[in-house]
């Protein structure tokens, strides 16, 4: 058993590694083969902008159908088909210089990489008893991170204009910006036949779904888990806000350059990889309620944008951003865990509709952060805080009800 999730957290982290492989070379790579040697800055930062946010796009679309999917058919045919339409995705995108293409390929990775978290954070329900399915969640969580972390080095290692390589078939080229890319693909390939070989249908037949509509059960779903699914939709919407202004933030504000930018979001993400596979699990093993640790995660993530807006030193300011990212590795975990817990034999259709949420946050977030930033520069991260509390203390005082409506198992947060 610990092998075959070991393999899942693999796969997981292989996932993000190819979506974090994109995040430091999309301008240059934009720029250098999408639209000419001259492209307009304007035009280089919308393609960027819209490429970007197509990923989460497609994720928010898809999600619905891989939950409905994986549990109908399976969680295994879908981690395998994600694994391969990622590769493919990844590898027609490195050699691509066709603004289509380019789309094209963004969409098929978001859709992908969806199917895998959901297949696999299903798996994960199937096989670990309740009072394990949190630990199990949060190395979930962990591989994610460490991906996210991982990527955007690959991609800063491999990607080079002197590797002297060019060679072009109509609209794909092979050159210096396409190997991070080919590389992620070949991950991704190379993770799908030990999933096929030695990872089995988790899926029985006895907690097979009923034969209703995939549009009855999501209804159904979501009344029951319309608590749980609001609070997911806010702190990915408030963790996306931190993402897409803090650059801008830290270079008007803070005087910030790449490389203090840089470490701010490696700190994010390491910190969001170590805890969530540490302290949520200990936090687990009963001595700490799941919605105490919700409450409590939001109070950090409070605290952390608030203190964005009080320090200077980059000493203070990382700190900061740590918080933060605790407050979420507290607050992601525990959310899937009860989605996971109170979906009955709909986990992956739960699991779906927590998908669909987190990514509807992460393109409204980005959205709404710049609106609010255009308007003054400290305005996203006063909303993003005072959200945070204000839910802190509504998730902590409301008790269960709060959580879930009627549900499979209303004694999850016990």
């Amino acid at each position: 058993m610990r092998r075959r999730l070991l393999l899942l957290f693999f796969t997981l982290f292989v996932a993000m590694v190819g979506f974090g492989v994109t995040l430091p070379a999309l301008p240059f790579f934009v720029e250098r083969l999408a639209l000419g040697r001259a492209p307009l800055p304007e035009s280089v930062a919308l393609h960027v902008g819209a490429l970007t946010s197509a990923y989460a796009l497609s994720q928010l679309a898809t999600a619905p159908l891989w939950g409905w999917s994986s549990d109908r058919y399976g969680r295994k045919p879908l981690l395998t088909a994600g694994l391969f339409g990622l590769a493919l995705a990844q590898a027609v995108f490195g050699l691509s210089t066709s603004l289509p293409w380019l789309y094209g390929m963004r969409l098929l990775g978001g859709a992908s990489s969806a199917a895998i978290t959901i297949a696999s954070a299903a798996y994960i329900a199937d096989t670990l008893p309740e009072e394990d399915r949190g630990r199990g969640m949060a190395w979930q969580g962990t591989a994610l991170s460490l991906g996210f972390v991982v990527g955007p080095v690959l991609s800063g290692l491999l990607t080079r204009r002197n590797w002297h390589i060019e060679l072009t078939s109509g609209h794909f080229v092979l050159d210096g910006f396409s190997i991070p890319f080919l590389a992620a693909a070949a991950l991704s390939a190379a993770a799908a036949p030990p999933v096929v070989a030695r990872i089995p249908e988790s899926r029985s037949e006895a907690r097979g779904v009923a034969r209703t509509t995939p549009g009855a059960r999501w209804l159904d779903l979501g009344q029951r888990l319309r608590g749980v699914l609001a609070l997911v939709f806010i702190s990915q919407a408030a963790l996306a806000l931190f993402e897409a202004v803090f650059a801008l933030y830290a270079g008007r504000v803070l005087r910030f350059g790449m490389v203090e930018i840089g470490y701010a979001f490696a700190i994010c993400g390491l910190v969001m990889a170590v805890f969530q596979g540490g302290i949520v699990g200990l936090l687990r093993s009963g001595r700490a309620r799941v919605r105490r640790q919700v409450a409590a995660g939001f109070f950090l993530l409070g605290v952390g944008l608030l203190a964005l807006l009080l320090v200077r030193p980059a000493a203070a300011v990382f700190g900061s951003v740590a918080l933060l990212a605790l407050g979420m590795a507290l607050i992601t975990p525990n959310l899937l865990t009860l989605i996971a817990n109170r979906s009955g034999p709909s986990t992956g259709a739960g699991i779906g509709l927590q998908s669909t949420f987190s990514s509807l946050g992460q393109v409204t977030g980005p959205v709404l952060g710049g609106l609010l930033f255009g308007w003054q520069a400290a305005l996203p991260f006063q909303i993003a805080a005072g959200s945070a509390l204000l839910l802190a203390v509504w998730v902590l005082t409301s008790g269960p009800g709060l959580l879930s409506a009627p549900a499979v198992a209303p004694d999850a947060l016990a």
